[in-house]
């Protein structure tokens, strides 16, 4: 009994993204790289060797002039919860080192470098393409190893990784608290670095659970949706969008579908 009530009462942070909002600036991608460490390559033209935790995708409804319209789309890992939510993503079911996990008291997905091999079995598994493999251990040019992050550990080749939400913002919030005597955190205390540099305002970050954050009550906006809500990866991610067109992208709607 005790054990379900803690998970009733768990934490379940998540996004929030307006994409109305958005401008595709991508000042959420380079912050993202920056406060995680995310190794870059001399070439980052070539996205398919190149890492992106956060990347951000141009979306069109496909008309010519005059009815043309663009929405710019940032896609972070999604932190699948799976269907009904029991924390199965298609990640972490398929993943045979354990080194990925879904945390029942934040709702966050997991990465343990060190328990990954490689086998890349989670790359196939994700449907967003939120993934990604290291091929090369990481090259700094001179003088960037002084820009690292003491925080987040650096990634060498082999393994893959993603976005974490910056989880290590959360445990520095946590140990602040702590040494303060308070047991919770407050919402704006735990920020990804994505959302604060976001310059439109477009990305809003909390506990989707706790009423009290912005995230609770966006959540449930009537333009609110989730990419590819059909499959039952129940996403901690919700985009909000007053355009048609683009919520029915978002959940790969077809037109020849009954809906």
């Amino acid at each position: 009994m005790k054990e379900e009530n803690n998970h009733k009462n768990a934490k379940k942070f998540g996004m929030v993204i307006d994409l109305d909002k958005c401008t595709g600036c991508g000042s959420c991608m380079v912050a993202c790289m920056a406060e995680n460490n995310v190794p870059f390559r001399e070439d980052e033209s070539k996205k398919l060797l190149s890492i992106t935790w956060m990347r951000v995708y141009k979306l069109t409804n496909g008309k010519s002039y005059p009815d043309t319209d663009i929405c710019y789309l940032p896609r972070p890992c999604q932190h699948c919860a799976g269907k009904g939510n029991d924390g199965h993503s298609p990640c972490v079911s398929v993943c045979p080192a354990t080194a990925t996990d879904y945390n029942k008291e934040t709702g966050i997905v997991s990465q343990i470098y060190t328990r990954c091999f490689g086998c890349r079995y989670c790359m196939a598994a994700c449907p967003y393409h939120a993934r990604y493999f290291n091929w090369w251990d990481p090259v700094w040019p001179k003088g960037m190893e002084n820009y690292l992050s003491p925080d987040v550990s650096v990634r060498m080749r082999g393994v893959v990784e993603k976005c974490t939400f910056c989880f290590h913002r959360y445990q520095l919030a946590k140990d602040k608290a702590y040494y303060e005597g308070r047991s919770e955190i407050e919402e704006n205390e735990y920020q990804t670095a994505c959302a604060e540099a976001c310059p439109a305002g477009a990305i809003t970050f909390g506990d989707l659970n706790n009423p009290d954050h912005a995230v609770y009550e966006l959540k449930k906006n009537k333009n609110a949706f989730r990419l590819l809500e059909r499959l039952q990866t129940n996403p901690k991610i919700y985009y909000l969008s007053s355009k048609k067109w683009v919520r029915d992208a978002g959940d790969n709607y077809l037109k020849n579908e009954k809906n």
